[in-house]
């Protein structure tokens, strides 16, 4: 069996006295470095110290806004969406190589990381909703490989193992009206820089329902699967399918659909239990524990097999009450999957 990988999606709980908004600001003018950098270092930190083995940066902005907004400044922009490379930056990559430098100086070698990008369905929804204009899309998807590309130019430190192209309307938004053969280009489009700097690259939807599209890409090699909170998504995806295409899965196995697991302590407790730390505390005490998880991989095993490259939670942190709640979910789930690995050499 080859060794499955802890990777995370990236959002996560901001220390006490942080502002998304504030944040999200300093990320767009750069004066604010100090401000910002500092946040994004401590939740890194925090990652890899529950053993996150391939942790994503730590997203502080909104996730179509981080992109959109650059490619739709007409100073970054040589005609509508048509975005300048030099405007294609992610502050929060600089940072996570600022922090991977000391690791690197501490052990002589390149921490592995993750990079996520909002995919070009996503943000051309987020524009366009169901109107139908395909070369608009197709110049989303070139300016979001620009991101991707100048990231693999920058890393001096770390090496990006994985990009992500988030796209979690995919399957689950009725809008979508885009025809699979444009789709599929968007996606050869958006990861091209990634898969030929040797990164794996992964979709990450929230359902599977139209995974082919992903394997028939020409550069997405990895499924997202949230099959912790939805076990049933995992009897969506085909083995054979991913043979026939090369393809791997990225395994769900810790639960991160926050508000629904406090709504079961709510009916058990009879109240509100949302700024009850000692009883919150029960979801990675008693719900999400590394057994649970540890069950979930192995379940997941005896379908996929050695298809399955990576396993992490569910989705990205960034709405849970606390850090530490998060960061001990975070380490139940890096325990499942070391015991498992080492159950199965």
């Amino acid at each position: 069996m080859t060794e499955i990988f802890f990777d995370d999606i990236g959002s996560f709980p901001l220390p006490n006295g942080s502002s998304k908004s504030v944040l999200s600001e300093a990320a767009f003018n750069r004066d604010n470095d100090p401000l910002l950098f500092p946040v994004l270092d401590q939740i890194l930190e925090l990652k890899m110290k529950a053993g996150v083995q391939i942790p994503n940066y730590s997203q502080v902005r909104d996730m179509n806004e981080q992109f959109l907004r650059p490619m739709k400044d007409d100073t970054c922009c040589s005609g509508p969406f048509d975005l300048k490379e030099e405007c294609a930056g992610t502050v929060e990559m600089l940072a996570m190589d600022l922090y991977c430098r000391k690791i690197k100086e501490e052990t002589g070698e390149k921490p592995l990381v993750r990079m996520c990008v909002t995919g070009p369905t996503e943000l051309y929804l987020k524009e366009f909703g169901g109107a139908l204009y395909t070369d608009i899309y197709q110049l989303f998807a070139k300016d979001v490989n620009l991101f991707v590309r100048n990231a693999m130019k920058s890393m001096k430190n770390c090496q990006i193992a994985i990009v992500s192209i988030d796209e979690p309307s995919i399957g689950i938004n009725p809008e979508l009206a885009l025809p699979a053969d444009e789709i599929i280009a968007a996606f050869n489009e958006a990861g091209k820089d990634a898969a030929k700097n040797g990164a794996d690259v992964e979709i990450h939807i929230h359902s599977p329902l139209y995974y082919d599209l992903a394997c028939r890409s020409e550069t997405i090699n990895v499924i997202g699967m949230e099959s912790a909170a939805t076990p049933s998504y995992a009897d969506m995806i085909d083995k054979k399918v991913l043979l026939d295409y090369d393809t791997y899965v990225r395994a769900g196995i810790t639960r991160t659909d926050i508000f629904s697991m406090a709504g079961v302590l709510n009916e058990k407790y009879g109240g509100n239990v949302w700024n009850k730390p000692e009883i919150m505390k029960e979801i990675v005490t008693v719900m999400e524990t590394p057994e649970t998880a540890e069950k979930r991989l192995e379940k997941l095993y005896g379908v996929f097999g050695d298809r399955i490259k990576y396993a992490g939670p569910d989705c990205g942190l960034g709405s849970w009450p606390s850090q530490e709640l998060a960061a001990n979910l975070l380490k139940n789930t890096g325990i499942a999957i070391a015991s498992f690995n080492k159950k199965n050499k």
